[in-house]
């Protein structure tokens, strides 16, 4: 997508019918990026990737138990394994 198409309303990104959402600049194992709102496996468990505005920083949590949450930092996703969007699973 090219970036003149995405809109800047008083400092929020848009684009109709779309969900844009944030590189969190880290690499999973085999070097693929992760993105906001990702699930990602460690071993067989799936965790979500998300931005935490109370806490302001990168967290993830159990997918299905999202109040355990776990700082998303540079050593954590060595062992994640990007599974899919969490739009994907919906």
């Amino acid at each position: 997508m090219r970036l003149n198409s995405i809109d800047c309303n008083k400092g929020e990104l848009q684009k109709k019918d779309h969900i844009l959402l944030q590189f969190t600049g880290l690499l999973d194992k085999e070097g693929e990026e992760l993105y906001e709102m990702d699930v990602v496996l460690i071993d067989y468990d799936q965790y979500l990737i998300f931005w935490n505005t109370e806490k302001n920083g990168w967290y993830y949590s159990p997918l299905l138990q999202r109040q355990e949450l776990k700082p998303f930092v540079a050593e954590v996703p060595v062992r994640m394994k990007r599974f899919c969007s969490y739009f994907e699973l919906q």
